[in-house]
């Protein structure tokens, strides 16, 4: 079955990504296209870039590089949860990302964003990030507003649309993974 990685791309105390990754793994699972499951950047301790080789070789000497390479390994698609900072990316998602090369090709991605104005920059960035990586953007994303959909900032209360959107940004991550299936060696 095709295994989709929600990734909470945040790892900043009191962060809200947490109740939106919260929101997105609870309404995936309910459905039966794909396996879901929420990967959490704090549960692997990336350090800055550590690594000698470049990760496009492939050549992994840090055991939490090789832990972080086995996990993405095993996913046919994704979708990113992501905040905005500075009109951009966050460092730790980065990162995250930059570590590896060919574990993140040929696979899907979808984003769910949110900030000020909907955390529409940080994917905008992530959309270059992810062409270069061989990843295929899928068009549809959720964009949670800091104003509209989260009380005093900080308490997460989505809109009911936005349910619509996540069905729709999950069934082009599904259907793009299938698709790319035949492209991906395991």
């Amino acid at each position: 079955m095709t295994k989709i990685g929600i990734i909470l791309g945040s790892t900043r105390p009191g962060r809200n990504g947490e109740a939106v990754a919260h929101w997105v793994h609870e309404l995936a699972t309910a459905r039966t296209d794909a396996e879901y499951e929420l990967v959490d950047l704090l549960d692997y301790k990336l350090p800055l870039l550590d690594e000698i080789y470049p990760p496009a070789m492939g050549q992994y000497s840090q055991p939490h590089t090789q832990e972080w390479a086995a996990k993405i390994a095993s996913f046919d698609g994704f979708v990113i949860v992501t905040p905005e900072y500075n009109h951009s990316v966050p460092g730790a998602l980065k990162n995250a990302i930059d570590f590896l090369a060919a574990e993140w090709a040929n696979k899907s991605v979808g984003f769910v964003s949110y900030g000020s104005t909907g955390g529409t920059r940080a994917v905008e960035h992530l959309r270059l990030i992810a062409g270069e990586l061989q990843m295929a953007d899928v068009r549809s994303q959720v964009a949670f507003s800091l104003f509209t959909d989260f009380e005093n900032f900080s308490v997460f209360k989505p809109a009911d649309l936005h349910r619509d959107s996540l069905t729709t940004t999950l069934d082009q991550v599904v259907a793009w993974s299938n698709a790319l299936a035949p492209l991906r060696v395991r």
